[in-house]
């Protein structure tokens, strides 16, 4: 019993460390204006192998941020309510995808113009095309905000939609390009597989947990262990990449009558597992290697507000949204987790290399903070109409 204390008793303290050093650099981060989430990507910089000083335990750090991004994901595919967007966002609907492709395929010439192979290219301009569900929701909840009840929806519901199209192009682009070393038949399998049992899930999930509902520690344990089983199934026997199943066991229970209530429970574990995430997200940036991934961190920004915030704005501009079309533009005008995801793919597939990987980290990074406090200046209020801040 002993030595097994004393093994654990490091990662416990290391554990307990993070997160109170991130719980620093966020409130840091917030009293300079600047989301949390560039607080701790800063504490994964501070503990990563490539900066002086202490140096975190990554294999510890790199399950629990595995664990966060399955938790962050799959509560955003519960989130996601079909149904009522067809009714009430149907400009949205077309909209939102638009935009996706558009920026996809500019995003991905362009990196095929620098030199990137069509493979790679795929993949990271599909990146470029998805913004930060994580920033958008904090944008919209955030007390300085300035942007009002109807960009904050049309935000929101631009942000759900291209999740939901980015996955679904995501998991074509992993069966085509036979990421995983699968034969295209073998993935299309096992694709199809991981539908049916997602479908399998939709119907017995919900049931199960109406059951629960009046047991609150059971409900919980059920809820979060059906996010982790399904995307673990997905991933280990089906061939689907970890994040995208757990998007995909989300959308599973979002139609259940208990949905709203199992994303409530789930929330405080998932921020919990996510700020890990974005810890772990900083330690893989390599200060040594920005000069050389500099031109691409660059060429990524460009891309981001030449191919979306740009592209947006002309959309929301002409399809006659009653967002105020700067803010919701500018506020989609980064990107996120998913973006890292689909990067991270395209890493290990050797279709990308660890120069184009660390500026698509930095672009992350420097996106979210730039949208974060652009979005609040993008409208200055008259004197008829004040602020809306919380």
């Amino acid at each position: 019993m002993l030595p097994a204390v004393d093994h654990t008793a490091p990662a416990i303290l290391e554990l307990g460390l993070l997160l109170l050093l991130a719980a620093l650099a966020g409130k840091a981060s917030r009293a300079i204006g600047l989301p949390a989430v560039i607080g701790y990507l800063l504490v994964g910089v501070l503990v990563s192998p490539f900066t002086p000083g202490y140096v975190a335990n990554r294999e510890q750090l790199s399950i629990l941020a595995d664990v966060g991004v399955v938790l962050l994901l799959f509560e955003v595919g519960i989130e996601i309510n079909p149904l009522r967007l067809a009714r009430e966002g149907r400009r949205l609907l077309l909209l939102a995808p638009l935009q996706v492709a558009v920026t996809w395929i500019l995003s991905a010439a362009a990196c095929i113009a620098l030199g990137m192979a069509s493979a790679g290219a795929a993949l990271i301009g599909l990146s470029i095309a998805m913004s930060s569900s994580v920033v958008v929701v904090n944008i919209t909840r955030s007390r300085r905000r300035t942007t009002n009840r109807i960009t904050d929806e049309e935000l929101l519901g631009w942000s759900v939609i291209q999740d939901l199209v980015g996955v679904s192009a995501a998991l074509v682009l992993v069966v085509v390009l036979g990421i995983g070393g699968r034969s295209g038949l073998v993935a299309v399998g096992g694709v199809i597989a991981f539908v049916v049992l997602a479908a399998v899930a939709a119907f017995l999930l919900p049931w199960l947990l109406r059951r629960l509902q009046a047991e609150h520690d059971l409900f919980l344990l059920v809820s979060v262990a059906s996010g982790l089983l399904l995307a673990g199934v997905g991933s280990r026997y089906f061939g689907i990449p970890l994040a995208l199943a757990a998007f995909v066991a989300g959308l599973a229970i979002t139609e259940s009558p208990v949905a709203a209530e199992a994303r409530q429970r789930l929330l405080p574990f998932r921020d919990l597992f996510a700020v890990m995430f974005f810890v772990a997200l900083g330690t893989v940036i390599d200060p040594n290697t920005l000069p050389q991934a500099l031109p691409w961190l660059v060429a990524f920004l460009a891309m981001v507000v030449v191919g979306k915030v740009l592209v947006v704005w002309i959309m929301a501009r002409f399809g006659r949204l009653g967002a105020r079309t700067l803010q919701l533009a500018v506020g989609l005008g980064q990107v996120g987790e998913f973006s890292y995801v689909l990067g991270a793919i395209a890493l290990s597939a050797r279709l990308i290399t660890p120069q184009v990987s660390s500026g698509l980290v930095g672009a992350v990074v420097v996106s979210i903070a730039a949208s974060s406090i652009l979005v609040r200046i993008a409208h200055r209020p008259n004197s008829r109409e004040p602020a809306t801040v919380q």
